[in-house]
């Protein structure tokens, strides 16, 4: 009777079936050639990214506790791997210094999961390049579309969005990458949806579990499509169930499960990702915008008698509490995710990218005494999840009041990095992270031809 009972409420087409259905008809011929371009663009974001972070401590760590050998690249590193441990490396790297892009409504980041779960299923089972590229866009934009599903909640149980979503994103990608049937993807979500995972807890003190969570997710696409292939069965109802992904880890089942295959294909949301100008956590962006306008206005931080933000509801538990710890940091990486240490590293050294956050740094009492200072009040009329938007107000020992707001994220639909913009990025994080000017260019060069033909990642084992 019980079963009778579950069955009966059972969707005669699941979302899962609906979704593998767009992702199979998606063809590289299908791709607009100016999502094809956002998809390099991506790429170049990729590559740049786990390049910088090869040499990190937390890369290291990852490369240390998998096993090399294997056809598959870790970019940047002469040892080769299986390709799942090949998209947990490269996808903890990515991710790795919350430097990677970002999808606004989510939020999510894309490619930090997508590429590194693409590149390694395409480089493990010799797939074409069109292939490659069709899987790629398949999965960001599954991805975007399904952080509009619930928007929110699913931060609000304590879970972390990309994690979570990514994990069933990289697998509609590698199934299209793959050219799974319909039943075999539908069998791999199932599976990816037992996978998936990712609490917040390293927001306590920043601990590194964020970085692993985007090759995670990489790596579960991987092998829930292996297992799917081989006809090991998931459920179909992986999605909108009484028990669940959404139920599971947005706490609802009531979700506009529409947006993920409306339009699929015509309304590309792989457009409107954001790429990040600030080597820092999403929510932070505008806000180090408005501390670097106002460190123009000629004062110092030591003029400074308090400072006051507006912010969102939705970035307290993020950003701001408990406001002591984010007064000071524990550790670099905490840094990123503390809105006072931001406001204040940007107004002192004048910038945020990846040499603003580190040990010395956080340590910087000058620093951490203007950071002291910061204080927010929550704004009920914050557009966020639809925007991002900062506001910093300064005022002086000697009465003088200064402000600044920032009502978009830069980077993004309102205010695009241009392809030279992307490009100039990369040689910065190529050339930190040890590349030569000659390897960033010759990257560069291959990109146009990048997903044409067999794709060939022996450039990037450097």
């Amino acid at each position: 009777m019980i079963e009778q009972a579950m069955t009966a409420k059972l969707p005669e087409v699941a979302v899962a079936e609906k979704l593998a259905d767009q992702a199979i008809a998606l063809t590289a011929g299908k791709v607009p050639e100016a999502v094809r371009a956002r998809a390099e663009e991506l790429l170049i974001d990729v590559v740049g990214l786990c390049v910088a972070a090869r040499d990190t401590d937390y890369v290291k760590a990852v490369i240390a506790g998998v096993d090399a050998g294997g056809p598959c690249t870790a970019i940047g590193h002469t040892q080769t791997f299986s390709a799942e441990a090949a998209a947990l490396i490269n996808g903890t790297a990515t991710h790795g210094e919350d430097f990677d892009d970002t999808f606004e409504g989510g939020p999510v980041h894309s490619s930090t999961v997508i590429g590194p779960a693409v590149l390694a299923a395409a480089e493990r089972f010799a797939c074409d390049g069109r292939d490659a590229l069709a899987g790629f866009v398949a999965g960001v934009e599954t991805l975007c579309r399904m952080s509009m599903v619930i928007p929110k909640a699913i931060h609000k149980s304590g879970f972390h969005p990309t994690a979570v979503l990514g994990a069933m994103a990289a697998t509609v990608a590698v199934a299209r990458t793959l050219k799974l049937n319909k039943q075999q993807t539908v069998d791999a979500l199932g599976i990816a949806g037992s996978m998936a995972s990712g609490i917040i807890e390293y927001l306590a003190e920043g601990a590194w579990t964020k970085r692993l969570h985007a090759g995670w997710a990489a790596q579960v696409g991987i092998q829930a499509c292996r297992l799917g292939q081989q006809g090991f069965l998931g459920p179909r109802t992986v999605f909108e169930g009484t028990h669940g992904l959404f139920n599971g880890f947005a706490r609802a089942t009531e979700g506009n499960y529409d947006v993920l295959t409306r339009d699929f294909g015509s309304d590309w949301y792989t457009s409107r990702i954001t790429f990040k100008p600030y080597a820092t956590g999403t929510m932070n962006q505008p806000y180090v915008d408005c501390a670097l306008r106002l460190a123009k206005k000629g004062f110092s931080a030591e003029d400074v008698a308090d400072v006051l933000c507006e912010t969102a509801e939705g970035y307290v538990h993020r950003l701001w509490d408990p406001l002591p710890s984010k007064h000071r940091p524990a550790n670099e990486y905490a840094a990123k995710f503390s809105a006072p240490f931001n406001i204040a590293v940007a107004f002192v050294t004048g910038g945020a990218g990846l040499a603003a956050f580190t040990e010395k740094t956080v340590r910087d009492e000058r620093i951490l005494a203007l950071a002291s200072k910061v204080k927010y009040v929550v704004d009920p009329k914050n557009p966020y999840p639809k925007a991002y938007t900062g506001h910093v107000r300064m005022t002086l020992k000697d009465g003088r009041v200064f402000e600044e707001r920032q009502p978009h994220i830069r980077g993004g639909v309102q205010e695009p990095l241009s392809r030279a913009d992307i490009e100039d990025k990369f040689r910065l994080n190529a050339l930190f992270g040890g590349w030569s000017e000659q390897q960033c260019a010759a990257f560069l060069k291959s990109v146009p031809g990048f997903f044409d033909g067999k794709l060939d990642l022996n450039s990037l084992r450097t």
